[in-house]
Protein backbone atom coordinates (compact mmCIF):
# COMPACT_ATOMS: atom_id res chain seq x y z
CA UNK A 1 0.00 0.00 0.00
CA UNK A 2 1.36 2.98 -0.94
CA UNK A 3 2.23 5.51 2.01
CA UNK A 4 0.55 8.60 2.18
CA UNK A 5 1.82 12.70 1.85
CA UNK A 6 0.92 15.73 2.67
CA UNK A 7 2.41 18.67 0.52
CA UNK A 8 2.53 21.76 2.78
CA UNK A 9 2.96 24.91 0.38
CA UNK A 10 3.99 28.09 2.24
CA UNK A 11 5.24 30.02 -0.23
CA UNK A 12 4.09 33.00 -2.32
CA UNK A 13 3.44 31.76 -6.24
CA UNK A 14 5.68 35.12 -6.83
CA UNK A 15 8.56 34.81 -4.71
CA UNK A 16 10.70 31.75 -6.25
CA UNK A 17 10.33 27.91 -7.92
CA UNK A 18 8.97 26.74 -3.97
CA UNK A 19 5.05 26.77 -5.29
CA UNK A 20 5.63 25.71 -8.63
CA UNK A 21 7.62 22.68 -7.34
CA UNK A 22 5.11 22.06 -4.78
CA UNK A 23 2.72 21.70 -7.26
CA UNK A 24 5.00 19.35 -9.65
CA UNK A 25 4.99 16.82 -6.95
CA UNK A 26 1.19 16.92 -6.61
CA UNK A 27 0.63 16.35 -9.78
CA UNK A 28 2.96 13.48 -9.96
CA UNK A 29 2.19 11.98 -7.16
CA UNK A 30 -1.93 12.10 -8.01
CA UNK A 31 -0.98 10.50 -11.48
CA UNK A 32 0.33 7.66 -10.02
CA UNK A 33 -2.78 7.69 -7.64
CA UNK A 34 -1.50 8.13 -4.31
CA UNK A 35 -2.97 9.33 -1.69
CA UNK A 36 -2.11 13.02 -1.38
CA UNK A 37 -3.16 16.37 0.53
CA UNK A 38 -1.99 19.83 -0.34
CA UNK A 39 -2.04 22.27 2.80
CA UNK A 40 -1.46 26.02 1.94
CA UNK A 41 0.27 27.82 4.87
CA UNK A 42 1.74 31.27 5.75
CA UNK A 43 2.38 32.91 2.86
CA UNK A 44 1.69 29.93 0.22
CA UNK A 45 -2.09 30.55 0.72
CA UNK A 46 -1.55 33.20 -1.94
CA UNK A 47 -1.92 30.56 -4.35
CA UNK A 48 -5.28 30.28 -3.97
CA UNK A 49 -6.49 33.99 -4.19
CA UNK A 50 -8.58 34.99 -7.28
CA UNK A 51 -7.35 37.60 -9.76
CA UNK A 52 -3.80 37.21 -9.72
CA UNK A 53 -2.14 39.19 -12.45
CA UNK A 54 1.30 36.85 -12.99
CA UNK A 55 2.42 38.45 -16.17
CA UNK A 56 3.14 41.92 -14.44
CA UNK A 57 5.86 40.30 -12.66
CA UNK A 58 6.76 37.33 -15.56
CA UNK A 59 5.84 34.76 -13.26
CA UNK A 60 3.51 31.51 -15.29
CA UNK A 61 -0.20 31.22 -13.64
CA UNK A 62 -0.46 28.37 -11.72
CA UNK A 63 -3.99 28.83 -11.21
CA UNK A 64 -4.98 26.83 -14.17
CA UNK A 65 -2.55 23.78 -12.33
CA UNK A 66 -4.41 24.06 -9.25
CA UNK A 67 -7.83 23.87 -10.79
CA UNK A 68 -6.52 20.56 -12.30
CA UNK A 69 -5.77 19.28 -8.97
CA UNK A 70 -9.12 17.07 -8.92
CA UNK A 71 -8.45 15.65 -12.51
CA UNK A 72 -5.62 13.85 -10.71
CA UNK A 73 -7.77 12.86 -7.93
CA UNK A 74 -6.48 14.99 -5.49
CA UNK A 75 -9.39 16.45 -3.28
CA UNK A 76 -7.77 17.02 -0.16
CA UNK A 77 -6.72 20.64 -0.54
CA UNK A 78 -6.37 22.61 2.79
CA UNK A 79 -5.79 26.10 4.22
CA UNK A 80 -4.63 27.35 7.62
CA UNK A 81 -7.69 30.06 8.77
CA UNK A 82 -4.79 31.90 10.76
CA UNK A 83 -2.98 32.43 7.97
CA UNK A 84 -5.81 33.72 5.55
CA UNK A 85 -6.75 36.17 8.26
CA UNK A 86 -3.18 37.78 8.77
CA UNK A 87 -2.76 38.43 5.58
CA UNK A 88 -6.36 39.84 4.98
CA UNK A 89 -8.07 36.95 3.17
CA UNK A 90 -11.66 35.24 3.34
CA UNK A 91 -12.38 31.54 2.82
CA UNK A 92 -14.87 33.37 0.09
CA UNK A 93 -11.89 34.93 -1.89
CA UNK A 94 -9.92 31.55 -2.85
CA UNK A 95 -10.11 30.50 -6.34
CA UNK A 96 -10.65 26.53 -5.23
CA UNK A 97 -12.72 24.94 -2.85
CA UNK A 98 -11.06 24.11 0.38
CA UNK A 99 -11.37 23.11 3.97
CA UNK A 100 -10.16 25.73 6.25
CA UNK A 101 -8.41 24.52 9.51
CA UNK A 102 -7.69 25.75 12.77
CA UNK A 103 -4.32 25.43 14.59
CA UNK A 104 -5.66 22.00 16.48
CA UNK A 105 -7.17 20.57 13.01
CA UNK A 106 -3.35 21.83 11.89
CA UNK A 107 -2.45 19.30 13.81
CA UNK A 108 -4.38 16.57 13.71
CA UNK A 109 -4.12 16.98 9.83
CA UNK A 110 -0.31 16.52 9.95
CA UNK A 111 -0.43 13.16 11.95
CA UNK A 112 -2.58 11.62 9.45
CA UNK A 113 -0.17 11.55 6.63
CA UNK A 114 2.58 9.05 6.74
CA UNK A 115 5.08 11.57 5.17
CA UNK A 116 5.27 15.06 5.12
CA UNK A 117 6.89 17.67 2.45
CA UNK A 118 6.99 21.13 3.19
CA UNK A 119 8.20 24.09 0.40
Amino acid sequence: MAKSMLIISRRAPWSGLSAREALDIVLAGGAFDLPLGVLFLDDGVFQLACDQHPAALEQKNLAANLQALPMFGVDALYVCGHSLARRGMTHASLGLPVEVLDDAQLAALIAQFDEVVTL
